[in-house]
């Protein structure tokens, strides 16, 4: 998000003024953190909906699918480490 995009949003909720640069850059930390969490909830949600595909099935095609169901969870949680 740009430091535009971001003062547009903030004079939204507070009305127009002039964000000094100190108060400026905490509230761009702000937004940074607040969207860096907001990715790990939804990487965790689609990790759990692969994860809610695992049947622990004993056939061959079944344990396939199962695995692959692994894999994207794991892949999905490995993404927010990269």
């Amino acid at each position: 998000m740009t430091q535009d995009e971001i003062i547009e949003i903030a004079s939204q909720v507070y009305g127009e003024c002039v964000w000094h640069e100190s108060a400026l850059l905490r509230l761009e930390a702000f937004v940074k953190l607040v969207a860096e969490k907001a990715a790990a909830k939804e990487r965790e949600e689609c990790a759990k909906v692969c994860e809610a595909g695992i049947n622990n099935a004993t056939d061959w095609d079944s344990s396939y699918w199962d695995q692959a169901c692994e894999n994207r969870a794991l892949a999905i949680r490995a993404k927010g480490e990269a």
